[in-house]
């Protein structure tokens, strides 16, 4: 067995699957395509690059087989999903200006937005809870400071606001359970789409953690990391079934630091770093490219492509319960038991196609 973890098949049958996956996309798929889908636990989106150079987002089942693609302009990073409104949002990688919103059983037609002048997208963003607002990080390169865009469901998807992110260089985010709160990844790095994706701060970076009112805009907390640690990139968020805000780091120091690149918090807490073995944190290479959380299971995943490793901590004891080699590892979601990983060599889970996965995996829980 690999990195996936599986329970049995018997936990959600063909019948029950396919009704709520509705039956009509599977009579649009592949017949391949329509019996894998049938034959499905959890079904997720990922974006890639295909062999041609080509960049596209593909949904594909927990065994890796690929149930349909969706071409895109440019290459895309991170993705989100509302089980309300059925809708999927694949942004561009910074320093990109769309963001594509589809429906993954194909029930809505596609909309492209696009980030507005002195602008661009930083490659995450969420849903409000009724699904009737998109949050997407995003960049005011002329004054250098995070901000998050506002975007309207109900009115396809056009920008209707924005207020700060309280950092610079906002990256992941994600929402509370009661949909009250943003939970916002500063990662304190300056760049300017003039100069691509040059970091240009390094000396005197400024990462935070950031909890900011969905009603309002206001800062509720927000969380600098140590003096010692400001070269420690906060990259990418999830929450648990606690409400415990888990969050990854990219280390922009020496590379023979071995810092924590880890931890969590609760509202009104400090936060705490993981204590992860010195093997672990060697194995991660200074560099967690996404975190995901089994909320039934109690368990945090972590990959990093540079270590080509893919970690599965306890949520409550912080103890690593599995390490596995996985080069080039990129993405990473929650499997009917314990996770699911990509590569970008076009390994996701236990199958190869021939793709490059893009860094993130959204699971696609409701079609």
């Amino acid at each position: 067995m690999n990195f996936i973890q599986r329970q049995s098949r018997n936990l959600i049958g063909r019948r029950t699957f396919l009704t709520m996956a509705g039956a009509s996309w599977a009579v649009t798929l592949a017949p391949s395509a329509a019996f894998a889908l049938s034959r499905a636990e959890a079904v997720y989106a990922s974006a890639f690059m295909a062999h041609d150079g080509s960049y596209g987002i593909a949904t594909l089942t927990e065994e890796g087989d690929i149930l349909e693609r969706v071409p895109l302009p440019a290459r895309a990073h991170g993705m989100t999903y509302s089980p309300v409104s059925n809708r999927a949002v694949a942004f561009a990688r910074r320093p990109g200006t769309y963001a594509l919103i589809f429906a993954p059983d194909n029930s809505q037609g596609p909309i492209v937005v696009t980030s507005v002048e002195g602008r661009h997208f930083y490659g995450h963003g969420c849903f409000s809870a009724d699904g009737r607002r998109l949050y997407a990080t995003e960049n005011d390169f002329s004054g250098n400071r995070g901000m998050i865009g506002i975007y309207d469901g109900t009115n396809d998807f056009a920008r209707i606001g924005e207020f700060p992110s309280f950092g610079i260089g906002p990256h992941d985010m994600t929402l509370s359970a009661d949909g009250r709160m943003l939970v916002v990844a500063n990662g304190g790095i300056e760049t300017h789409p003039d100069f691509g994706r040059t970091k240009l701060n390094l000396d005197h970076m400024e990462p935070s953690l950031a909890l900011v009112d969905t009603r309002t805009g206001a800062l509720i907390e927000r969380h600098a990391m140590p003096d010692h640690l400001r070269q420690l990139s906060t990259r990418h968020v999830d929450i648990d079934a606690d409400g415990r805000i888990w969050f990854a780091c990219q280390y922009e120091g020496a590379r023979n630091d071995l810092p924590p690149l880890a931890g969590s918090f609760s509202r009104g807490e400090d936060i705490r770093f993981l204590e992860l073995p010195e093997e672990t944190t060697v194995a991660l290479a200074n560099y967690v490219g996404a975190i995901a959380v089994n909320r039934r299971d109690g368990l945090v995943g972590l990959t990093s492509p540079k270590g080509g490793t893919a970690v599965t901590v306890d949520a409550k004891t912080g103890k690593v319960v599995r390490q596995d080699s996985l080069a080039d590892a990129a993405g990473i979601a929650p499997a009917p038991h314990g996770f699911v990983a990509s590569s970008y060599s076009g390994q996701f889970g236990e199958a190869h196609s021939k793709v490059a996965w893009d860094q993130h995996i959204v699971r696609v829980r409701k079609l």
